[in-house]
């Protein structure tokens, strides 16, 4: 989905969200450039902490299945899909009967990776009127938006360095002023930006990508995991990071770091959308970190091993201050809303 904002071409000071797009997305962007190891080179995710994330994902495709009635085909549309890990994940967790009549999709803008499963189509755009499930994993937080402080935006040039720029147009700051409530003004009352420093984050294109996606889905849900905060707890210094190599760094958006910012997931939820943590989410879907019975070490060796280290993955997926805080937007269309 294209999120371009105006003067990617310039080599001085730009709003936030062109900085963003140029640095991701770009000629040789973060994320598009040719060769790179993707962002399991960078990053850990719930897709590269462990199989589990992947199987949970697979019952929540058989819960949709369900609610379908079983058809022919089945659509399975991961948004932001890096390497296709999550898709290849789910296929192979599924039954042998499902997996026959799943059509899953990869939705990226970089080309499609080598050695990718056949099956898997690889688009740059959700496809209209999927019958299934879209899931966006950690898609939210690299969708590029604009940062504000008393009531201009701030503008970045390639080496990181910022400087406020132009007053705030009307839609940004009408949603800063809905979605950010504690954004003080400047000396004239104009919003967008907190008193004593600090910065808020506008979500607004973010929430316009969401609806794109969500929109797509004729049948089924539509599902965004990510780091998010709520109206109430909005960061009074905002978010917006880098990371390399596995490590936070300074959001430099010369394209040799992600950069990355928390999501407001509840400015984004449609009608009827339902918010929670990943951890309980995955306790939804069967993913518990408790510990196997110790009479298994005794009984079976082997298993007990093997049952330990998995209760190890699903206490990591669901860590209270890591990522079972991970926010879920579930968006039913025209089913049950889940859980039910």
């Amino acid at each position: 989905m294209s999120t371009q904002g105006e003067g990617t071409a310039q080599a001085g000071p730009v709003r936030w969200r062109t900085a963003m797009e140029r640095a991701l997305y770009g000629p040789d962007g973060f994320y598009v450039r040719p060769g790179g190891p993707g962002p399991a080179g960078h990053f850990r995710t719930s897709v590269h902490a462990s199989p589990l994330y992947a199987r949970a994902v697979a019952r929540l495709l058989l819960w949709v299945d369900g609610e379908l009635g079983r058809p022919e085909e089945l659509d399975l549309v991961d948004v932001g899909a890096g390497r296709g890990e999550l898709l290849a994940g789910v296929l192979a967790a599924l039954p042998p009967e499902t997996a026959a009549r799943v059509r899953p999709y990869g939705v990226e803008r970089a080309g499609r990776p080598a050695g990718l499963d056949g099956r898997i189509r690889w688009v740059s755009e959700p496809p209209r009127g999927t019958r299934g499930l879209l899931f966006a994993n950690e898609w939210l937080d690299n969708v590029p938006l604009d940062l504000a402080e008393d009531g201009r935006y701030v503008e970045v040039a390639r080496d990181g360095t910022q400087s406020p720029g132009g007053a705030l147009d009307g839609p940004d700051r009408a949603w800063l002023e809905r979605w950010w409530p504690d954004a003080g003004g400047d000396a004239g009352g104009h919003a967008g930006g907190l008193a004593g420093g600090g910065r808020a984050e506008i979500g607004r294109l973010r929430d316009e990508a969401w609806a794109a996606a969500a929109g797509s889905v004729e049948r089924g849900l539509a599902v965004a995991v990510d780091y998010a905060h709520t109206r109430d707890a909005r960061p009074p210094f905002g978010t917006l990071t880098g990371f390399r190599a596995g490590r936070e760094t300074a959001p430099v958006p010369d394209g040799s770091c992600d950069v990355t910012a928390h999501v407001a997931l509840d400015a984004c939820a449609g009608p009827g959308a339902v918010l929670l943590t990943q951890r309980d989410a995955l306790a939804a879907l069967g993913v518990s970190g408790a510990r196997p019975p110790l009479a298994l070490a005794s009984t079976d060796p082997a298993a007990y091993v093997r049952a330990l280290s998995l209760a190890g993955e699903a206490a990591e997926l669901t860590a209270r201050g890591g990522l079972g805080d991970f926010g879920w937007l579930v968006q039913p269309v025209g089913v049950a809303p889940w859980p039910g």
